[in-house]
């Protein structure tokens, strides 16, 4: 990554930028009076022009630099020499130059925070009273001022401290930061274990020994209360002996922090309209302060899907407003990742609820119809046996044939259960020949006449579409051999621009009712197979039907997905 995108490299443009824009115009303020400086005024204009120079250059490096360099910080050393031989050669403790002092207790707390604030005001101060010492006791200066000279060293103290706070405050900013991005991104299967996980996080970013979750959810009479601290996650779920009564009722809804919730007289200081407010009284449920001995309180209103609660941070030391702004988000966080959670759950248990809806209609729809045509087959060789034994052996024979072909069906089916959808595209792939040996079971086993027309299906639909029409087809001459009482069916199936159209039709004895009935009039007076319409419309297709005396004819269109085909 090219150095222009760092920060480092920002940082670096700007102080040489300052540096060069002071050097300048302190030369310039010098020849436009040169009455300052009297003595050495030659060595400070030679040492001026050269550090406009110097400055001039390190603006050049930094802009033309492709990578950080650690060299620019000697720099920060190299400043500091200068500033005091600037001084030096002026006036001392009371030379104009002290303010390059300053700019150099700036540029260490961009570039290094508290800590480079630390060493630069020690060195400063140290270079300063040094001045002081040499100008007042050495060479006694009639021109040394003590009272100056104090302010001046008071007031380097003072910035060097402010501008450490500064530091410190933007150090402990940035870390907030990182830890709020550093939420673990996978989410464990069990509610425990993502709680667990979701409270140590927490934990970790308030800086908080104790965290207690507490939360209601609709239309349940239960409180849920999850808790980490010290290492040790506990939840419980309890009668709501606490309801509305987590907090008192002058802070529900609020988002508060108390740090001194263990005496007698607690200080309360919560969120409003108007900022903050504060507030006199226990900030917690007594039950809840007596629980988790909560000296200090944090108070986090969460707000979710189908869920009401609080979640505390007990006992964390030095609590001040910008916890409870930190607070805030971290609650925002953990309550969006609880819903995203609980949606996540829900969508599993749909998905699983659906597939034992897949599954259920298969076995009706195949083994079950199959296991019922094997006992007609059987009743009819136990009947046969006997008086006509090689046709009771060619039933068996059948039944053995039927059992093999369910058994690799159903095999089918455990497998694709055990199978990702992305590798189940290349399953069921050769529907032509599927359907072909459907027909010859079904003429073998109810002895009814099937004309099969499929017209090319083989390159077209595959994978689960291809599963879910075998098993409409099957269902549907099922019904014609087995309810109908069918002799001969004709099933045809054709592909039309983005659709998979299916044609059934048979000379039995029809439905119960009688006339044409579309899609939406089946569903809506309830006639027809009921598995049939329920696998057609799971799969966004219709069905009509024409029922007579005479047979029935069943039109279903199914569209020709992505996945299917």
């Amino acid at each position: 990554m090219d150095w222009q995108h760092f920060p480092q490299r920002r940082t670096e443009f700007l102080i040489a930028t300052g540096r060069l824009v002071m050097a300048t115009f302190s030369l310039l303020a010098i020849l436009l009076d040169p009455s300052e400086p009297s003595s050495y005024s030659s060595i400070v204009y030679t040492l001026l022009t050269a550090y406009v120079g110097y400055s001039l250059l390190l603006v050049v490096v930094v802009l033309r630099m492709r990578a950080p360099a650690s060299y620019l910080r000697l720099t920060h050393l190299v400043d500091m020499i200068l500033f005091t031989l600037f001084m030096f050669f002026t006036e001392g403790p009371t030379s104009p130059f002290f303010a390059y002092f300053v700019f150099s207790l700036v540029c260490a707390t961009v570039r290094w925070g508290w800590h480079g604030t630390l060493w630069t005001a020690g060195g400063a101060l140290f270079a300063f009273v040094g001045l002081g010492i040499y100008a007042g006791e050495i060479i006694r200066d009639p021109a040394f001022e003590l009272d100056r000279f104090i302010i001046r060293s008071v007031y380097l103290a003072v910035v060097a401290i402010l501008l450490g706070y500064l530091g410190a405050h933007e150090q402990k900013l940035c870390g907030d930061l990182s830890k709020l991005a550093d939420w673990p991104r996978s989410v464990p299967a069990e509610v425990l274990a993502f709680l667990r996980e979701m409270l140590e996080k927490a934990a970790g970013i308030l800086d908080a020994p104790c965290l207690l979750l507490a939360w209601e959810e609709e239309e349940e009479p239960w409180l849920h209360l999850a808790s980490w601290s010290h290492g040790e996650f506990q939840y419980t779920r309890e009668a709501p002996t606490v309801s509305g009564g987590l907090v008192p009722e002058s802070l529900a809804g609020t988002n508060f922090f108390c740090p001194d919730a263990g005496s007698s007289h607690p200080t309360v200081v919560h969120d409003s309209p108007v900022g903050f407010q504060s507030w006199r009284g226990p900030p917690l449920h007594p039950q809840l302060q007596a629980r988790f001995k909560a000296t200090a309180v944090l108070g986090l209103r969460v707000h979710g899907k189908n869920k009401e609660g609080y979640l505390f941070a007990f006992n964390k030391p030095r609590m001040t407003s910008d916890d409870l702004v930190l607070g805030e988000i971290v609650a925002h966080e953990a309550v969006t990742r609880f819903d995203h959670f609980s949606m996540l759950k829900q969508l599993q248990e749909a998905a699983a609820k659906e597939e034992r809806i897949r599954l259920a209609r298969d076995l009706h729809d195949g083994l079950l119809q199959s296991l019922t045509g094997a006992a007609l087959q059987l009743e009819r060789a136990h009947r046969l046996i006997e008086v006509d034994p090689k046709t009771a052996q060619q039933c068996l024979l059948e039944i053995q044939r039927l059992i093999t072909a369910e058994q690799r069906d159903l095999r089918s089916s455990i497998q694709e259960l055990k199978t990702t959808s992305t590798s189940l595209s290349g399953m069921d792939s050769n529907l032509t020949n599927r359907l072909e040996d459907l027909a010859e079971r079904i003429k073998r086993q109810w002895g009814l006449r099937v004309e099969m027309n499929l017209n090319h299906l083989k390159s077209r639909i595959q994978g689960a579409l291809a599963h879910e029409i075998y098993f409409i087809v099957h269902e549907s001459l099922i019904n014609s051999a087995r309810h109908a009482k069918a002799s001969a069916v004709r099933a045809e199936i054709t592909i039309e621009d983005d659709s998979v159209r299916i044609m059934v039709a048979d000379n039995g004895q029809g439905f119960p009712f009688r006339g044409r009935y579309d899609h939406a009039a089946l569903m809506e007076m309830n006639l027809g197979p009921f598995t049939l319409k329920e696998r057609i419309a799971s799969l966004g297709g219709s069905l009509a039907i024409d029922s007579s005396g005479s047979g029935a004819r069943m039109e279903i269109t199914v569209p020709l997905t992505e996945m299917g085909g």
